[in-house]
């Protein structure tokens, strides 16, 4: 039999990476990670939003700094949206460095191996498996594996290596870590308008021991050769909400791509992408973790048997991941559309509209009955059927529906 290293290469250590080298090895396989950092878990370039289903999975409670229960959204012109109810748990606020860590080290507790501060340099497949060239530590090493996985983030190495397509979209995002903001328990704030967020919203999220993340994302079309320090600032400047800011002391800021929109070829012979790489962040959130935990999931089993067999040609991979891939792209297409319909390509005298339809009791109950952050379609579909304010839009959503 022809000899490996491993049966499988993760590059990339972060909880996806993580997350598919646990549910692997537990499987019996063996797996390698491999991470350019030093350290699991840092840079830090995410809001650490997670939510119930993906936090289930990996039982890494202990990581939680803040729980949430509702959001509450302002229009461009102040009107407020309360979405939530207190007590209702909506989705975890982690240290992501713990959170990520923990992740690794149930992978690694289940026999996989990890090497940090080291960099894929080459690969290439032939028909029995994959040959990489690492740089670890500085020294080149040699090894053969019979799956690649790439795990490796929005400017994916393996995506680039393999010539794998781009993410439908990749928007921007830029965040701080601040004391001395004044907002309510257990609730995260969010903030419209083409000044602050061209198309998308701002953020304030708790996080644990009187700190919040502040930040916001947009698509380099949408700000227009605005920077997007530009929008940070007009955010904590602008005149409806300055006086929120006021005292904000920065402590750290951040700025890093969001991938969405599944790449062309998320499959090759003997190669695969999750996570970031594969561009599964939500189009209308930007969370990257639960659909990124939700690929892998859904498709181990299978794959652990082709891995097993040694039978990972494209066509396998296709096989196997065709059905529910292809599912959650239609679903990130359809949130798209709706995104666009109802927030992204509406202009602020729109978008202020359309808030006052959300404030109405009766809109809010919809959504608070309706709404799961996990999936936005069933929502959207709701709101354009049951509030007249929306009905104008259906047929224009249904044909864009129809496209996707």
């Amino acid at each position: 039999m022809e000899p490996y290293d491993y049966d499988v290469v993760v590059v990339g250590a972060g909880p996806v990476g993580g997350r598919a080298a646990w549910l692997l090895a537990e499987r019996g396989l063996r797996v390698l990670m491999i991470e350019e950092h030093d350290e699991i878990g840092r840079p830090f370039q995410c809001a650490g939003l997670v939510t119930p289903s993906a936090m289930d999975a990996v039982a890494a409670h202990h990581t939680v700094l803040e729980e949430v229960d509702g959001a509450l959204i302002h229009g461009p012109s102040g009107t407020l949206v309360p979405v939530g109810t207190d007590g209702v748990l909506r989705t975890y606020v982690v240290c992501r460095k713990r959170f990520d860590q923990f992740v690794v080290q149930q992978a690694m507790e289940r026999g996989s191996d990890l090497w940090l501060a080291t960099t894929a340099k080459e690969a290439k497949t032939d028909d029995g498996g994959v040959e990489l060239l690492l740089n670890r530590s500085g020294e080149n090493v040699k090894l053969r594996c019979k799956l690649l996985i790439g795990a490796d983030g929005a400017h994916s190495w393996t995506r680039r290596t393999f010539r794998m397509g781009r993410p439908k979209e990749l928007m921007i995002g830029f965040q701080t870590e601040v004391v001395g903001y004044q907002g309510r328990d257990r609730w995260l704030e969010m903030y419209s308008g083409s000044e602050i967020a061209p198309g998308f919203f701002a953020w304030v999220i708790p996080s644990g021991f009187g700190s919040h993340r502040i930040g916001l994302w947009s698509t380099a079309e949408r700000l227009n050769g605005r920077s997007i320090e530009a929008c940070y600032q007009a955010l904590v400047d602008h005149p409806l909400w300055r006086d929120r800011f006021a005292n904000v002391q920065e402590v750290a800021r951040y700025c890093g791509p969001v991938p969405s929109g599944m790449v062309k070829k998320a499959v090759k012979s003997r190669v695969m992408l999750l996570g970031d790489a594969a561009g599964m962040a939500k189009p209308t959130t930007g969370g990257g973790i639960g659909p990124g935990f939700h690929q892998i999931q859904c498709i181990v089993e299978p794959l652990a048997e082709a891995i097993q067999s040694n039978e990972l040609n494209e066509e396998r991979l296709k096989r196997i991941t065709k059905k529910p891939w292809e599912a959650m792209k239609r679903d990130q297409d359809r949130a798209r559309s709706l995104r666009n319909l109802l927030v992204s390509d509406c202009s602020d005298e729109t978008l202020d509209k359309h808030f006052k339809a959300f404030a109405h009791p009766n809109t809010l109950k919809i959504i608070n009955e309706i709404g799961d952050i996990e999936k936005p379609v069933p929502l959207g579909m709701a709101l354009l059927r049951q509030v007249p304010a929306f009905r104008p839009l259906a047929l224009k959503a249904g044909v864009r529906l129809l496209l996707t």
